[in-house]
């Protein structure tokens, strides 16, 4: 059992921390006992569990938890790459998210985790023409979760949604690797044109709360949107971008924004 364990540690450190989190929280806390056992230690890898865990939140009465489960470990088992971002955007959660400090926090508490995990389900429908039972997914994510991602958006890994209120993507957005945003976010387009309308946006940004990125725009690698902006214009890299219409004030500040999290405006930064 020893040598199967350290193997496990080895291929998959991140779920192999996360159980080891769940039976300390088991101790420390009994009355979760029944949640963290159903959630985490009756299960074999994460990608069970992520299934397990969207089931309980998306079902309905419209679509049982058997279904949304069936779905979901049908969509794991078909791409890799859904479970492999599941475990970079919960390493980025607990490494940019200071009121993180365990990796089970993300898969049971954090909503903005769930539906970007959600999502990535929804999007593996979309591309693969089951665009209607995508739209079911995407609707469940937002009556559930207030967090409304199109599937057919395109969204990296390495990604942190902090508080996830109102958070608002749309269909031709994309959003790069390591990317962080925090509540009341939109991603949003312009007018009726249905063809690509929707910000593009690069690897390490960061996006403040409340900010607004309006049409088929870019925004470059680690630059940072001050809270409350309203971005009608390119970004260019490395850069900050402020208020109403946005307009650049300084640079980015660091290397990695969406890394640091720092916000805060100081001159020439």
């Amino acid at each position: 059992m020893a040598k199967t364990r350290t193997r496990l540690a080895e291929l998959d450190p991140v779920w192999t921390r996360i159980n080891r989190e769940a039976e300390e929280a088991v101790q420390n806390e009994p009355l979760l006992g029944g949640l963290v056992h159903a959630c985490i230690l009756h299960h074999g890898s994460l990608e069970a569990a992520l299934a397990y865990r969207m089931a309980q939140k998306l079902a309905s009465g419209e679509m049982s938890e058997q279904l949304v489960r069936e779905i979901a470990d049908e969509a794991y088992r078909a791409d890799p790459t859904i479970g492999e971002s599941a475990r970079a955007d919960i390493v980025a959660v607990f490494e940019r998210d200071p009121a993180c400090n365990r990796f089970i926090q993300p898969l049971l508490f954090f909503k903005g985790f769930q539906a970007v995990q959600a999502y990535r389900v929804g999007n593996h429908l979309w591309r693969n023409g089951r665009k209607d039972l995508a739209y079911f997914v995407q609707m469940r994510v937002s009556e559930m979760f207030g967090v409304d991602i199109h599937p057919a958006a395109t969204i990296g890994k390495g990604i942190m949604i902090d508080h996830a209120h109102s958070i608002v993507i749309g269909e031709t957005a994309v959003v790069g690797d390591n990317v962080s945003m925090l509540h009341s976010v939109t991603l949003g387009g312009t007018g009726k044109d249905e063809e690509d309308r929707h910000p593009k946006i690069g690897d390490g940004v960061l996006i403040g709360a409340g900010a607004k990125v309006l049409g088929n725009i870019k925004v470059g690698c680690c630059s940072r949107i001050a809270a409350g902006s309203v971005v009608l214009q390119e970004v260019p890299p490395a850069t900050t971008v402020a208020g109403v219409p946005a307009k650049i004030v300084g640079e980015a500040g660091c290397d990695q924004p969406s890394m640091s999290m720092d916000q805060t405006l100081k001159p020439g930064s």
